[in-house]
């Protein structure tokens, strides 16, 4: 299994419609085919020293393999979502979990 874990940090000039267009391509990302399962959202509300809540919103992506993973990578859902969404993040950080 591989587990891509992904943050992203949006621009403080991103408005609500922005961010409900986000969030909507958040969601093609979950269901692109390679994908087994996926989830995204805000952070937790979880405050402890060792939490860092600082991001706008966190995307989960789980594979079969590192082979699906590398699939969506290069796939046209995961190329559309960077095309139309690149412009709203400031930072965005990838962890990626090998099971």
């Amino acid at each position: 299994m591989h587990v891509h874990n992904v943050y992203f940090w949006l621009r403080n000039d991103t408005n609500q419609q922005s961010m409900l267009n986000f969030e909507a391509g958040l969601q093609t990302l979950t269901n692109d085919p390679a994908v087994a399962s996926g989830y995204f959202g805000t952070p937790a509300d979880t405050d402890r020293d060792v939490v860092d809540n600082s991001y706008s919103y966190g995307l989960v992506l789980v594979f079969p393999n590192k082979a699906a993973h590398d699939q969506y990578q290069e796939g046209a859902v995961h190329a559309k979502f960077l095309e139309a969404h690149a412009s709203k993040w400031e930072k965005v950080l990838v962890y990626d979990v090998r099971t």
